[in-house]
């Protein structure tokens, strides 16, 4: 009984110190000026005010979670629609000369290489087709995030597929598309849910590209309409913190919509 009681108590320690900073970032959000420049510590507000959010309402807050949405949902799912053919051929064919190999290797240089290495490029290429600026264009330039990551988790969840399943399949007569959608897509459901999950939140906090090609700022994503309220002569921190816990709000109904099929990928994955 002590022990149990004692992991509890530990359970209970380990959610408070994690829990600590939200309830920082909210009570701040709800402080005036003069109360959260102060040097007491207080998580509670003396005198709760609704200002700074009433300040992002007019700053159209709800027109950038709208771009944020518009972009990460586009990202992912062309990220899933092309990235899990890739690992289905990476998985199942057998390329010439390591080709699958030398093919990975060459995806995740992509994905590990700082982004102004590949910006003067993907600005020459979105000028050219007439997407620069806009928010199609900023979802293609996503991909070189979204892409790789894609590839290398889903390889993993179509390997854990047993290629028995599509044998037998295979002499029943079904083709590859109907083994693709009856019998490879149904088992890695959970796998796709996890990736479509981290590729979400990829997209939700990228900030270099949605920086460096939109500069209207009816088009901002939420981290460039944040790094607005950080100037010279001074840092909005109610604003900031107000936008920060907005911010979450998406991503946390998120996963807590699917998250069933969440924890069944990471289980699906660890096998």
């Amino acid at each position: 009984m002590g022990a149990a009681s004692l992991r509890i108590g530990l359970i209970y320690a380990i959610t408070g110190v994690m829990l600590l900073p939200i309830v920082w970032m909210v009570g701040t959000s709800l402080k005036p000026p003069l109360e959260y420049v102060s040097t007491t510590v207080d998580l509670i507000p003396d005198a709760p005010t609704l200002a700074h959010y009433r300040a992002l309402w007019a700053d159209d807050i709800l027109g950038k979670v709208l771009n944020s949405l518009i972009v990460a949902t586009g990202a992912t799912l062309i990220a899933l629609a092309a990235g899990f053919p890739a690992a289905y051929a990476l998985a199942r064919l057998r390329l010439p000369r390591r080709l699958d190999g030398v093919f990975l290797i060459f995806v995740l240089v992509v994905k590990l290489s700082p982004p102004l290495v590949l910006a003067i490029p993907l600005y020459q290429v979105l000028r050219t087709i007439g997407l620069l600026d806009t928010l199609p264009g900023l979802i293609l330039v996503y991909q070189v995030y979204c892409l790789p990551f894609a590839i290398w988790m889903l390889l993993g969840f179509v390997r854990d597929v047993p290629i028995a399943y599509e044998d037998a399949a295979r002499i029943e007569g079904a083709g590859l598309a109907r083994r693709l959608a009856t019998i490879v897509l149904p088992l890695i459901t959970p796998g796709l849910v996890a990736t479509a999950v981290f590729l979400m939140i990829l997209c939700w906090n990228e900030f270099a590209y949605a920086l460096l090609f939109i500069q209207t700022p009816s088009k901002f994503t939420l981290p460039t309409y944040i790094a607005t309220l950080i100037t010279e002569d001074e840092t909005f921190w109610g604003q900031l913190t107000a936008i920060g816990f907005l911010a979450s709000l998406p991503i946390l109904a998120l996963v807590g919509i699917v998250q069933r099929g969440l924890t069944r990928g990471f289980a699906g994955g660890l096998k």
